[in-house]
């Protein structure tokens, strides 16, 4: 394109359309399948005037080289060489061409830009656009177009016109005698005017004695001719009805510069810090930067460290820190910025001595023209005691102020961790303790509370060294020895506990006699990790408890063998439930004086799909101990009385009770729903039942039982005579009939003494009215025996083992019994 005439004073609007023209230009030289358009297709040609402003540039893969440069370029650069490194050249144009043309490269595109030189203050804008292109003698050639933007402009006059600042040059005016009396105005910006509140040409060339505005006041005056007496520079505060305004002079010879500054905000804010800091309730002090000494505290300051203020600020904050915390606290200071929040609490020493914990937070501000630093203080000390307080409660138990369960486990584990370099044993000791629950029920919780501490004081003072003893809960104790213990040396020990836990205690005048129990676990034999030695351990302690108490016994392996046979046993019962795999056999009563079959003991079988036949003995003490008996017990309920439904009218059926299903205390509720589902006559059913169940909560028992006998169904005692005080139940409540058990019937033959113990039931029973039955029988002649004593009834193989219902019918043919369903 042909080139506008430039007229001075303008810049050429036409040299925009240079930057399109050239793109074009690049767009028309790429060939389909090329990367970059050739060197010649773009730079060399038409570019007629153009090429006065391309300087061409070569890609070494190292560094650019200036190639070539046309004329307005080499007055722009200031500097006609060529084949010379770019970075050769000055560092605002070298930059400007750098950038445009690496980003060029980069993205295989034309590349525009601004770019602005500064001469002599003069500010001069630039458009740069790089064009990359390739050329045939190998490499890269970029093509970078420079022509100016705009006219310049002096960076000092732009500076000084756009400030919020005001500033000005005033002309020394001297008298006859040549001493300075007043000034004039010579130069101002429009900061200047806007701040003295006078248009600009009212300020020009006005002299400070004609007044009207703040420079005028006779103190300005004075402090202006100080400067120019003394040549040197000043700073100060000239205060109006609304603002204030700061003044910086500086003498040149006869020439004031002066600038003028709005602070009434920072005026206003100092102002605010002031009553923020004064009549603040949190001490609040302004340390020195650099000295580290007070230069101000407050009120609350004062009261809370004790310190007059007059001593606060004679000191530096070395002499409130404890000696041990100077070299953290000085840290602490060379890494401060412009603000800081402690991250860690400090400790500071009151004018008493005594020490209190804080947590400090501060920031840098400028106090009485000195670099300073408010700290704000918040005094944690209660907090942190609070904190340690709670901190131990959640560590210990509440009752005995002993580690608990958690914190035993922390120093178990830590003692593992420690003792594994040389394999050393640990030792756990778990602790129970005999016969405490009489003495709750005997004396009442608050007694078996205190004998509890007692308990504590005496395990802790057996304890030595770094093992430890926690109350893991009720009267369950713990005991870790951590010193490389051998098992001698944690036998002896468990033996000594026993022995001092066993001794008599006074509580309040009452003397009190509780044993112990101990299992204990060995690392590494018995386990390695915390919980595997507990458990262990515990295991060991139920083994002590089953051997009678007051004894201590180790972990064996066969313990652990059989706990998890009871586990499986356990997952095993519940899906057997769900899977509906238990049956009910039973087993005929046979009426010795009528010689018939007078009923049938239900029992419960479970079949196990891999394991077969299961004994009741094994599967009805976990059934009670997890639970599922009560479920259990009611499908049993149910069942028996559905089959006795089909039976002759006068065929009973027996059912027996869990202990544990009278604590579920639905027990009646049960019984009616099974009566009601099956149809079966109140008076044809039985529920046997065993001593255990008098002895706990007998009284809500014996309510139960009464509540059954209301509903005409029949009571059994099973297993009469194996107890303790069978003859006291019998008082306790009128029974049926109660059962002989099969350990007497066994040696009938033999021992005169098991038949006086028949003889003897039997006569109570016929004394009481009530029906005695004798189990196990399974000879002649043990019926013959039991028959000449008197027994109604008996049970056992000699007439049949407990049969599935199907088989029901066989056996009442085989007695002679009619087998069809009772009206």
């Amino acid at each position: 394109m042909i080139a506008a005439k430039k007229v001075p004073g303008k810049f050429n609007i036409e040299m925009f359309d240079d930057v399109p023209v050239l793109q074009r230009k690049w767009h028309a030289g790429l060939r389909p399948g090329e990367r970059l358009p050739r060197y010649e297709d773009v730079m060399l040609g038409s570019l007629g005037r153009l090429a006065d402003h391309i300087v061409l540039l070569k890609d070494n893969n190292e560094a650019l080289e200036v190639s070539r440069t046309g004329r307005f370029i080499q007055k722009w650069l200031e500097d006609d060489r060529w084949d010379i490194p770019l970075s050769a050249l000055s560092p605002d144009c070298a930059t400007a061409l750098g950038e445009a043309a690496a980003s060029a490269l980069r993205n295989s595109r034309p590349y525009p830009t601004v770019a602005h030189r500064v001469r002599d203050g003069l500010v001069q804008t630039y458009d740069i656009l790089a064009l990359p292109t390739f050329s045939r003698w190998g490499g890269t050639l970029i093509g970078v177009y420079v022509n100016e933007r705009a006219p310049q402009y002096n960076l000092l006059d732009a500076i000084f016109s756009t400030t919020d600042e005001g500033v000005l040059s005033l002309a020394t005016i001297r008298d006859a005698a040549g001493q300075p009396f007043d000034f004039q105005i010579v130069h101002h910006n429009q900061g200047a005017s806007r701040l003295l509140k006078l248009p600009s040409t009212e300020l020009q060339w006005r002299r400070l004695s004609a007044g009207g505005n703040l420079l005028c006041l006779p103190e300005v005056t004075e402090r202006l001719l100080g400067v120019i007496n003394g040549g040197s520079r000043d700073q100060f505060e000239v205060d109006s009805d609304d603002r204030n305004l700061r003044l910086g002079v500086t003498a040149f010879g006869d020439i004031l510069s002066l600038t003028v500054s709005d602070v009434t905000a920072l005026k206003r804010r100092e102002a605010s810090f002031r009553l923020l800091f004064d009549n603040n309730p949190m001490p609040m002090w302004v340390f020195d930067a650099e000295t580290t000494g007070f230069l101000s505290v407050n009120d609350a300051a004062v009261q809370h460290y004790g310190y007059s203020r007059a001593t606060f600020l004679r000191m530096k904050l070395r002499e409130i820190w404890p000696e041990d915390e100077w070299v953290p606290h000085n840290q602490a200071l060379q890494q401060v910025g412009d603000v800081y929040h402690s991250g860690r609490n400090w400790r500071h020493l009151k004018a008493d001595g005594s020490e209190i914990e804080v947590l400090t937070f501060g920031r840098r501000v400028a106090f009485d023209g000195r670099d300073g630093f408010l700290v704000a203080v918040v005094d944690i000390t209660e907090r942190r005691k609070a904190e340690a307080r709670i901190a131990h409660m959640a560590h210990h138990d509440g009752l005995t102020n002993l580690p608990n369960r958690e914190r035993y486990q922390d120093r178990l584990k830590q003692a593992l961790e420690q003792s594994q370099p040389g394999n050393k044993p640990v030792a756990v000791l778990c602790i129970d303790l005999d016969l405490f629950k009489n003495v709750n029920d005997s004396f009442g919780h608050p007694m078996g509370d205190r004998l509890l501490k007692a308990v504590a004081d005496r395990l802790r003072s057996e304890v030595r060294g770094n093992n430890l003893v926690a109350r893991l809960g009720g009267d369950e104790f713990a005991v870790v020895m951590a010193s490389d213990v051998s098992p001698n040396e944690a036998s002896d020990y468990a033996a000594r506990l026993i022995k001092t836990l066993s001794a008599t205690y006074n509580l309040d005048g009452i003397e009190v006699v509780v044993g112990a129990s101990i299992g204990i676990a060995l690392s590494p034999g018995d386990g390695d990790t915390s919980e595997e030695l507990m458990r262990n351990a515990d295991m060991a302690l139920y083994r002590a408890k089953s051997d009678g108490g007051g004894v201590h016994r180790f972990f064996e392996r066969e313990m652990d063998r059989q706990a998890q046979k009871r586990r499986d046993m356990e997952l095993d019962l519940r899906r057997a439930f769900a899977n509906g795999e238990f049956e009910l056999h039973y087993q005929p009563l046979v009426d010795l004086a009528a010689d018939r079959i007078s009923g049938f003991e239900s029992l419960l079988r479970w079949r196990h799909p891999e394991k077969g036949m299961i004994s009741p003995a094994d599967f009805i003490p976990v059934a009670e101990d997890i639970g599922l008996i009560v479920s259990l017990g009611e499908w049993v309920l149910r069942e028996a009385c559905t089959e006795a439904a089909k039976w002759p009218a006068d065929v009973k059926v027996a059912v027996n009770l869990s202990p544990v299903q009278f604590r579920s205390r639905s027990l009646v509720q049960v019984v009616v729903s099974a009566l009601a589902h099956s149809g079966l006559s109140p008076l044809r059913l039985e529920l046997e039942i065993t001593e255990s169940l008098f002895l706990a909560e007998t009284e809500a028992n014996l309510a139960i039982l009464h509540q059954l006998r209301e509903l005409g169904v029949s009571i059994s005692m099973d297993d009469f005579g194996t107890g303790y005080s069978s003859l006291s139940y019998l008082r306790s409540f009128p029974f049926d009939k109660i059962k002989i058990d099969r350990s007497f019937v066994k040696d009938l033959a033999e021992r005169s003494d098991c038949v006086a113990i028949v003889r003897a039931i039997s006569g109570l029973g016929r004394s009481l009215n009530i029906t005695t039955t004798a189990e196990g029988v399974e000879t002649v002649d043990q019926l013959d025996w039991l028959r000449a004593e008197g027994c109604n009834e008996v049970q056992g193989f000699l007439f049949s083992a407990a049969r599935p219902a199907a088989e029901v019918e066989a056996l009442l043919s085989r007695f002679g019994r009619r087998a069809s369903k009772a009206a």
